[in-house]
């Protein structure tokens, strides 16, 4: 029997170590629906001229608002790993200011996201909010005018960051 229990734990450990990993704790929920939204956003609305999975975004880095209590790192991990994941979605290459001397092919977009803070923090009951706005733009590499642009406002549960 003590064999049988053995063998019982040892299967469900082994199970365990095999399943794909769910989606980010709660920790990371707010942002990761942030950046699912933005994808969704991106990938969408604008009109392409080729199929999303013959797009290149290139990613500048991100302003994430000092008063926000998330990181720069950690917004643009959050916003890189959504648009890997959009089905056929398009390549992620991240951006440098050096390379916006080269004239890109048609189907490189650069991709400047900003996020701030739209109002001060809001204290309920049993939680605090943080309202956010996250300022998406998308213009070729060698303008300097956007083609594209969306806002996103909504507010994080400061206790979910």
């Amino acid at each position: 029997m003590r064999r049988l229990a053995i063998l019982w734990l040892m299967i469900t450990l082994l199970t365990a170590c095999a399943s794909p990993p769910d989606r980010p704790t709660q920790l990371r929920q707010a942002l990761m629906g942030l950046s699912e939204e933005a994808t969704r956003l991106l990938i969408e609305e604008p009109a392409w001229d080729l199929e999303a999975r013959e797009i290149t975004l290139l990613l500048s880095h991100a302003e994430v608002e000092e008063s926000l209590p998330i990181g720069q790192a950690r917004f643009e991990e959050s916003l890189t790993r959504a648009l890997l994941a959009y089905p056929a979605g398009p390549q992620v290459i991240d951006w440098r200011p050096q390379m916006s001397n080269v004239t890109a092919p048609a189907g490189q977009w650069l991709l400047d996201a900003r996020l701030v803070a739209d109002g001060p923090e809001l204290r309920l009951s049993d939680r605090a909010l943080l309202p956010y706005r996250l300022e998406l733009r998308l213009r070729r590499p060698e303008d300097s005018q956007p083609r594209w642009e969306r806002a996103i406002s909504g507010a994080f549960d400061a206790d979910a960051l």
